[in-house]
């Protein structure tokens, strides 16, 4: 049996470091001065270094559009062309006169213009009119 043969049986104990530690040097691995250098140093993660985070860029960008799909709009006109007086305009009947495709029906319909002669029509549900068309007591009765 020689040194070289002889094996430790139990671990050997971590080194402990007094006061600000050994092995790390100058400046202990925090870099140079600043913020993060010192004693109980906490930065908010969502900082970033006083410039405007993106969504602040987002809400002063030129030009920024809410993505909502708007009412196709139709005039009275077009209306008193394809329709009898007295007709209940639904999304149904604007397909089939070919006022409006299949396709835009599900982003509404919106009604306007002037009131021309004497034509009446009753507008469905889902159908927006405006108050020159349907007259104010109709409107305040639909709400």
């Amino acid at each position: 049996m020689q040194i070289n043969d002889l094996k430790i049986t139990t671990p050997r104990k971590k080194r402990k470091t007094v006061g600000r530690g050994g092995k790390k040097g100058t400046y202990c691995g925090k870099g140079c001065k600043g913020q993060k250098a010192r004693s109980g140093a906490h930065v908010d993660p969502l900082f970033e270094g006083g410039r405007s985070t993106l969504i602040d860029h987002m809400k002063k960008k030129k030009g920024f559009k809410v993505h909502r799909a708007k009412p196709v709009v139709i005039k009275f006109i077009a209306l008193t062309k394809k329709f009898k007086n007295g007709d209940e305009i639904t999304l149904e009947a604007l397909v089939k006169h070919n006022l409006l495709k299949g396709v835009e029906a599900c982003q509404g319909v919106k009604v306007l213009g002037p009131k021309v002669g004497k034509f009446e029509f009753s507008f469905s549900e889902n159908i927006l009119a405006s108050k020159s068309i349907v007259g104010e007591r109709e409107t305040i009765e639909n709400k």
